[in-house]
Order: structure tokens, then C-alpha cells, then sequence
């Protein structure tokens, strides 16, 4: 075990210790993002922690989630384990303690009306049978290979009150004689979370264990266990609750892929838009900020404010995301370089199928950049750049809303054929040309813009006409609006 005494403040260590279980939970997501945002506000060291002990629930599939859902994040780590690959450590531990007399065999049957069970006396505690067994019975029947759990005697009688003072929410205390004696490793020999967790805790030396508020009263037990193999308990800080509109603890039980990380992924969240979200959820940088960058957030992270209420995660059944997520991932893209967010976009144009070739998405992507909420969403606001001919639509639309009627639309579409067909293609050049076809229409910009915006783009809501048409070019512009002539013809 590690110099609980060190000759020097050990400089900070914590961990992130997900069970794989199932996909990447969102809290557990903040669990680790703040873990990893103290690590680098203060230098230290982020430690990733598999803590995979429990082989009925634990699964390869699983474990490849968590992973994948962490790299998507982008956070890196400095260290990392398997709490599997250290099992005779956590038993040597084990071992040490009882041998100090701080544990005792229990022979108890697993499933036994006297396992660990409330009574109309109160909470379960322990099995004064087995805890009172004699040195020598305890080891006949383990020598005759009787199957034991080991438990933590847990002093009683003896007015003993635990006590730690927690980052989050301070002082914290509780009675000895409250505490039942768990199990420090079960029948099969596993150790149990409790026991393997501190063992690592203290031998990787970790200094500062950032958790869920769900572990805070799992602590009193950890301070005995760290006590037993002779180490010092690390600082902790236990964060509030992630909960849904209704105030239930967010589950993946419950609540499905609205709390995986990969769920915000798939619909086009930014890393950095993400990791701003959770950061808002128990935390802030008390000064009204809300939109702040990594580098921003790794400046301004303390655990000092970190607030104690839990935080709610506002979503419903018809949009599984909280506004506030959709808001900020929609000013993380506006201040994304360009460059980089034509380059988040390919793959979903990709997966609609679309031939959007980086030279060509690089250069819509400064038009749709205002428009787009998620980087899904550009596929619907830019498709109209990257397919031979428009889908069908109602020629209704071409015809300007205030006042118009076919023959405008005819009128404009007509002029606009021949003023485009030898009129430069740029936009101040597309302006000044079109601007003066209205007038000479006698029309104002409105109804001059509005049936051309429909006859390149097959849409009343677009991006601005000019630089549109800049993009798509002379020959597709020409070709559209020549079959918005033939489509209107349908009107009548």
C-alpha cells in the first residue's frame, strides 16, 4: 500500500470509473468531464478506471460504448485500467484487513432468510451469529470449504461518528453503529464495488474523487475501508443529480437514449457545444457566462461552484433535447471556423446519399452556418445545392406573396432568363442587375426575389439569393428557373 504519510502534497490525481453496463450515460459524461476539467485546471493527472469487476453485468459491447462515447468527447486521459486485471490486489487487501481483525467470514447462505434484509426493528446490519464466530470455528468451516462472504466488522458500541468534510456539500457525518457490515469480498472470492474501489483508489494514489451525489453516503463505508489497509481517504467531492422534468433521477432504464452520449452525437452536436451543456448542469462560472470554450471552461472550473441542488435536464417526449443544449450547439457552429464545420458536415450529407464533394460543401457551408441548429440539419437546408434537378413542388410558391399572380411570376422569371444570361456571376453584379429588372417591373425587391428563390432553390426559405446563386452557378440557376416557367404553366 502507498506512504499514507508522503514527505509532500501529492500533486492532484483523480479518476473516472465507469461501470461498463451499457452506453455512455450523460452523467456519467459530466462526471468524467469534470474530473477531467479539475485535472487540467490544477496540472494534474486524469486517470480512466474501468471498473469491470462485476462479470454478470458487465459486457465487451459495453465497454466499447463507454469508449466510444469518451473519444467523441475529445477529453484525453493520462492513465488507465482494468479493476479486472488487479483482482489479487483488491483480495491481498482484502486479506490484510481480516487478518487485523477488522473483518470476519460469514457463512451465511447467499439467499437465506438471514442474508442482508430490513426488520421490523430497523435496517439490517449484520448477523450477530456470524460476527461473533469464533476464530477457530470460522477457520474449521473455511478449512472444510464452506463457502464465506468476508465483511467489514464495523465497530459498534462505541459512539464512533464518521466524519469527512465534502467539497461539494461540506461537513457530512454519520454513526458508526449505523452502518451494516458490507461485504468486502463475496462467496465467489470477487471483491465487491466497495472494497475494490478504495484498494484502487489508494494504489494508484488518486487524490480527489469527483462522483455522483447517488455514492455520498457509499463514503462512510470507503472511510473504514481505507482505514483498514492503512491509507489516507482521498479528498471527495460529490456532485448533484442529473434529473428528468419530473424530477426522477435520470435512467437509462427509464429514459432510454435521451440520456446516452452517442443519442447527441448521431443528431449532430458539437463535442465542445456538448461538454458546454453538462458543464451548465450542477456548475457555473458565476458570472452569467453561458456559452464558453473549452479552454474557457478548463480556466474557470473550481469545485467551489459546483451547486449542491440537482440539475434538471429539460426534455420531452416529441424533442429528447434540452433547449438550452440546442441553443449552444447552434453558437458553438456559428464559431466554428468554417473549414472545420464544412468538415463536420460531410458525413451526414453522406448518409442522406448526397455527392457533396469538400470543394462544394466548403463553399455552402458559410450560407447555411446561421440556419443550422445541429449539423444534421444541414442536410435539409442545403440539399438543393447538391441534386441534378429539384424535387417536385408547388408552383404556388412562385408566385409572390403580397399581391401576385402567375403573370408577375411569369414576368420576373422571364427577365430574370435573359438579364442572367449575360450578366456576370457574382453577387454584387447579380444584385445591381436584379435590383434594377424590379424597377423597371415596377416592383420592389419582394416580389422581384421571392419567385427566384423558389425557381433555384424549390423553396421560399433559403439562404441569401445572390451568394446562392453564386454557388449553383449560371448554367443550374438558367436551367431552373426556365422549368419554374413550364411549372407555372400548370397553374393556368
Amino acid at each position: 500500500m502507498p506512504d499514507p504519510t508522503p514527505s509532500k502534497p501529492a500533486s492532484i490525481r483523480v479518476r473516472f470509473a465507469p461501470s461498463p453496463t451499457g452506453f455512455l450515460h450523460v452523467g456519467s459524461a459530466r462526471t468524467f468531464i469534470f474530473n477531467w476539467l479539475y485535472a487540467r485546471h490544477n496540472h494534474g493527472t486524469m486517470v480512466l478506471r474501468l471498473d469491470d469487476t462485476d462479470v454478470e453485468r458487465n459486457t465487451d459491447a459495453s465497454v466499447q460504448s463507454i469508449f466510444e462515447g469518451l473519444r467523441w468527447l475529445g477529453l484525453s486521459w493520462d492513465e488507465e485500467y482494468k479493476q479486472s486485471e488487479r483482482l489479487a490486489l483488491h483480495r491481498s487487501a482484502a486479506h490484510a484487513i481480516f487478518a487485523k481483525g477488522l473483518a470476519y467470514r460469514d457463512f451465511t447462505p447467499a439467499h437465506s432468510a438471514e442474508g442482508e434484509q430490513s426488520s421490523a426493528q430497523g435496517a439490517w446490519l449484520c448477523n450477530p451469529g456470524m460476527r461473533e464466530l469464533s476464530c477457530e470455528e470460522s477457520d474449521r468451516r473455511a478449512a472444510a470449504g464452506e463457502p464465506f462472504a468476508l465483511r467489514y466488522r464495523v465497530p459498534r458500541g462505541e459512539d464512533r461518528t464518521l466524519l469527512f468534510v465534502d467539497s461539494v456539500y461540506g461537513a457530512q457525518s454519520k454513526a458508526a453503529d449505523e452502518v451494516e457490515d458490507f461485504a468486502l469480498l463475496r462467496s465467489d472470492g470477487m471483491p465487491t464495488y466497495h472494497l475494490a474501489s478504495c484498494v484502487d483508489d489508494a494504489d494508484l494514489r488518486i487524490t480527489n474523487i469527483i462522483r455522483g451525489q447517488d455514492h455520498l453516503t457509499n463514503t462512510f463505508k470507503h472511510l473504514l475501508i481505507f482505514e483498514g489497509i492503512g491509507a489516507e481517504p482521498p479528498q471527495f467531492a460529490h456532485l448533484p443529480l442529473l434529473v428528468a422534468p419530473d424530477g426522477a433521477k435520470l435512467s437509462k432504464r427509464k429514459h432510454g437514449p435521451v440520456v446516452s452520449v452517442t443519442t447527441y452525437r448521431d443528431a449532430g452536436f458539437l463535442p465542445d457545444a456538448f461538454i458546454n451543456f453538462l458543464c451548465l448542469l450542477g456548475w457555473s462560472p458565476k458570472d452569467d457566462r453561458e456559452f464558453l470554450t473549452l479552454n474557457e471552461l478548463t480556466a474557470a472550473f473550481t469545485l467551489e461552484n459546483v451547486n449542491r441542488s440537482n440539475a434538471v435536464v429539460n426534455f420531452t417526449e416529441e424533442d429528447p433535447f434540452d433547449p438550452k443544449a440546442v441553443w449552444l450547439n447552434a453558437e458553438h457552429i456559428r464559431a466554428l471556423p468554417v473549414e472545420q464545420l464544412s468538415a463536420q458536415l460531410e458525413p451526414y450529407f453522406e448518409q442522406a446519399g448526397l455527392p457533396a464533394s469538400p470543394e462544394r460543401l466548403l463553399a455552402v457551408t458559410p450560407l447555411i452556418r446561421e440556419r443550422i441548429k445541429l449539423l444534421r440539419d444541414a442536410v435539409s437546408a442545403a440539399d438543393f445545392f447538391f441534386v441534378p434537378q429539384l424535387p417536385p413542388y408547388d408552383p404556388a410558391e412562385l408566385i409572390p406573396s403580397k399581391g401576385g399572380d402567375a403573370a408577375m411570376a411569369r414576368r420576373v422569371l422571364q427577365t430574370a432568363l435573359e438579364i442572367l444570361t449575360t450578366t456576370p456571376f457574382d453577387h454584387d453584379s447579380l444584385d445591381k442587375a436584379l435590383r434594377e429588372a424590379a424597377a423597371s417591373l415596377g416592383l420592389k425587391a419582394g416580389p422581384m426575389f421571392q419567385p427566384l428563390r423558389v425557381a433555384v432553390c424549390g423553396r421560399k426559405n433559403a439562404p441569401p439569393l445572390f451568394e446562392t446563386m453564386v454557388v449553383l452557378g449560371r448554367e443550374v440557376c438558367l436551367a431552373r428557373i426556365r422549368q419554374a416557367v413550364e411549372n407555372l404553366k400548370t397553374l393556368g
